[in-house]
C-alpha cells in the first residue's frame, strides 16, 4: 500500500477536507483518518470516532430493513403499497408494489427530485424543516405528487420513495422506523454509534454539516430535522465498515437475499446499475452508497472480490469527492 497514505493526506491538504476516511482490507485497517473540524465555533476536530451525516447513504439501512421484514413475512415483495397506505397518499397507483419502490422503479412522484438542476445548498423543504421529525409526518410533503411514469417502466432516482418504504414499514413493523433500523440492521451489524439524531440537538460526537469549505453557516435551515427512510442518518467510518461486512456474511439478511439486492436492476447511467438500496458501478463489479446533501457528502465502496472497501464521510457539501475519487482510482474501483 506504498503511497497510500501520502496520497490521502495531499488530496485533504488541497480541497482543505473536512470529515473522515478509512480503508479497509478484510478486517485489516489500511487508513483510518480524521481532518478537519466538527464544530468551527468550538474549535472541535473531527476524529475517526465522529459520526457524521450520511445523507442518502441511508437508503442502503431502509433497504435492508424493509427485506428483514420481508423475511420475517410481515411484508412482501409484491406487497402493494397501497394495500398499507389506506387513503393516505392517493396518488400512488395501486400497481405500485415494495419490489419496485426498492428499486426505484415505482413511477411515484417525488417530493425531492434530484433531476432539477439546482445547487445542493438551496432551501428545497417544502416545510419547514424542524415538522419533519416523524417519518409519519413526511406524508404532508408526500402527498400530491402525480405520477411520472407507470410502474415498473423505467428507473428514476426517487428520494419520495424510500419515505413511502419508511411509512410501510412503520405502519407494519410495530414500532417506528428508526427502532425498526436499529433492531433489525444496526443491532445484528453491531452499528452502535449509528442512529437518526436530531440536527437541532446533536450529540458531542456528532458533526455539525457545513454549507461550504471554509464558512461557518450549518445545514440545520436545509434538512429535515430528524431524517428518515431516504437519509438523514449519522454514523462512523468504523461502523459503514460493520455494516459492509455484516450484509455479505449475511447477518442483516440472508446471502440469497444478499445477491437479490447487488443483482443490477437498472441501468442508471450508461457505466452504473442499480440493485435494491445499492448502486452498483462497473456493471455490479463494486457495490456502493453515497450520499450529498447540504452539510454532508458521503461515499462508501466495497469490492467483493478484493474486499477492500473505502469509505468517505465529509461534513461539508462537497467535501468528500475529491478523496474518494483518489481512493477508487488507487484501488481500480470503478465509480462510473
Amino acid at each position: 500500500m506504498e503511497g497510500l497514505v501520502e496520497g490521502v493526506d495531499r488530496i485533504a491538504s488541497e480541497t482543505s477536507f473536512s470529515g473522515a476516511i478509512r480503508v479497509d482490507r478484510d478486517d485489516h485497517v489500511l487508513v483510518a483518518k480524521a481532518y478537519g473540524q466538527a464544530h468551527r465555533g468550538l474549535s472541535i476536530a473531527n476524529t475517526i470516532e465522529t459520526q457524521f451525516g450520511l445523507a442518502s447513504g441511508t437508503k442502503g439501512l431502509t433497504a435492508l430493513t424493509v427485506v428483514s421484514l420481508i423475511e420475517s413475512g410481515i411484508l412482501g415483495w409484491d406487497t402493494p403499497a397501497r394495500s398499507i397506505l389506506g387513503s393516505d397518499l392517493p396518488l400512488i397507483g395501486d400497481a405500485v408494489t415494495v419490489e419496485q419502490l426498492l428499486a426505484h422503479r415505482s413511477g411515484i412522484g417525488d417530493y425531492l427530485d434530484e433531476s432539477d438542476e439546482h445547487p445542493v445548498t438551496d432551501h428545497d423543504m417544502p416545510v419547514s424543516v424542524h415538522e419533519l421529525a416523524e417519518t409519519e409526518e413526511y406524508i404532508v410533503v408526500l402527498d400530491g405528487k402525480p405520477t411520472a411514469f407507470p410502474a415498473n417502466e423505467r428507473f428514476a432516482y426517487c428520494n419520495g420513495g424510500y419515505v413511502v418504504l419508511a411509512v410501510l414499514a412503520e405502519r407494519v413493523g410495530g414500532t417506528s422506523f428508526r427502532d425498526l433500523v436499529q433492531q433489525r440492521v444496526c443491532g445484528p451489524a453491531g452499528m452502535h454509534d449509528t442512529a437518526f439524531l436530531r440536527s437541532d440537538e446533536l450529540p458531542g460526537r456528532a458533526a455539525l454539516g457545513y454549507l461550504s469549505s471554509d464558512g461557518p453557516r450549518t445545514n440545520v435551515f436545509h434538512i429535515p430535522v430528524r431524517g428518515s427512510g431516504d437519509g438523514g442518518i449519522y454514523s462512523t467510518v468504523a461502523d459503514v465498515h460493520r455494516l459492509w461486512g455484516a450484509f455479505f456474511d449475511g447477518r442483516i439478511v440472508s446471502q440469497a437475499n444478499v445477491a437479490r439486492m447487488v443483482l443490477p436492476r437498472s441501468h442508471a447511467s450508461p457505466t452504473v446499475d442499480y440493485g435494491l438500496g445499492f448502486w452498483l458501478p462497473g456493471a455490479g463489479r463494486v457495490v456502493m452508497l453515497e450520499g450529498y446533501d447540504a452539510g454532508a457528502s458521503f461515499r462508501t465502496v466495497h469490492d467483493p472480490r478484493s474486499r477492500v472497501t473505502h469509505t468517505v464521510v465529509s461534513n461539508t457539501s462537497e467535501g468528500a469527492w475529491p478523496v474518494t475519487k483518489h481512493l477508487s482510482e488507487f484501488f481500480d474501483q470503478p465509480l462510473g
